[in-house]
């Protein structure tokens, strides 16, 4: 087998899936009221390891979806580098572990940097745990034994780690406080990016059911799916609005809802939509304009 490109390994990261997961990172610092020093280095230390995470997660996917049988020749979304031998199972494997050492070892100094003033060790073992468990579930989504992807489990996961770990973890590691308002913000990371998650499934959900991955989407079948979607988008959004209601640093954190017209044409799109690969380009939308809302909502605390 021929040694795999490096355009092969830049594929099988799938970089345009790193917006997403920035918002997270985007949002919880975004209402963080004290922006001094150590808040750059550890918001930097917070955006690595993420990334890491999500390429991760992104590898163990290429590679448990290959194994399990998921990515077969009847995908409908983009082809994966294991399933058509770009890169061999042995190979993914090691750049898997090698992401996992990576990913662990810019978590723990994300963690030390945060607590450096108090040297809380209980804080300092809670946060190294969540850490250790954010990499086992960028693994174990679809790789590994009895994966929770093949479950129904992918949603609940994504909103955990995308939305309340994601948005309210960095919050505290910036500010080393939490405060109520943060859930708001949670809930519309989580919700959103729980729904990319499952247009990925709608689109898949052929494959998917083939190869016995019971995803929610199999499980409730693509009518209530959609309904499901609606749900999601639309309890985002009432948390986001509820957040600028209550919790904005400015009246110019108003201009996100410039983003609502574009998810209620998105959802229209959605209902209408009857050929599975007509959702990838509805997933890349909401994706970004996910971390659209984010990076506004970062700038304008600055206003």
């Amino acid at each position: 087998m021929e040694k795999p490109s490096i355009s092969d390994w830049i594929e099988a990261m799938r970089l345009r899936t790193l917006p997403l997961s920035l918002s997270s990172i985007l949002a919880g610092s975004a209402i963080v009221t004290d922006k001094s020093a150590p808040f750059i280095s550890i918001l930097i230390l917070a955006i690595l390891t993420t990334i890491t995470l999500q390429i991760l997660s992104n590898l163990a996917n290429d590679y448990g979806d290959t194994q399990n049988g998921a990515d077969g020749l009847d995908r409908v979304g983009p082809a994966r580098a294991v399933q058509t031998g770009k890169i061999s199972a042995k190979q993914m494997k090691r750049a898997m572990s090698i992401s996992g050492v990576l990913a662990f070892g810019l978590g723990v100094a994300l963690v030390f940097t945060s607590f450096a003033q108090t040297h809380n060790w209980v804080l300092i073992s809670v946060f190294i745990a969540l850490g250790i468990g954010a990499i086992a579930a960028a693994v174990k989504y679809t790789a590994g034994k009895n994966p929770y992807g093949y479950r129904g489990m992918g949603d609940l996961f994504v909103f955990l780690f995308f939305g309340l770990v994601g948005v309210g973890g960095t919050y505290f590691l910036l500010q080393n406080q939490l405060h109520w308002s943060v859930l708001l913000l949670s809930t519309t990371i989580g919700t959103f990016s729980a729904a990319v998650l499952n247009l990925n499934n709608m689109r898949d959900i052929h494959s998917d059911s083939k190869a016995g991955k019971r995803t929610l989407v199999v499980m409730m079948g693509p009518r209530n799916a959609k309904a499901y979607h609606f749900t999601l988008v639309i309890i985002g959004w009432l948390s986001l609005i509820l957040h600028l209601l209550f919790f904005r640093t400015n009246s110019w954190m108003w201009l996100t809802l410039l983003f609502l017209p574009v998810h209620i044409k998105h959802l229209t799109k959605v209902y209408n939509v009857h050929i599975s690969s007509e959702f990838d380009s509805e997933l890349k939308l909401i994706a970004l304009t996910t971390f659209g809302i984010s990076l506004f909502l970062f700038i304008l605390s600055y206003i």
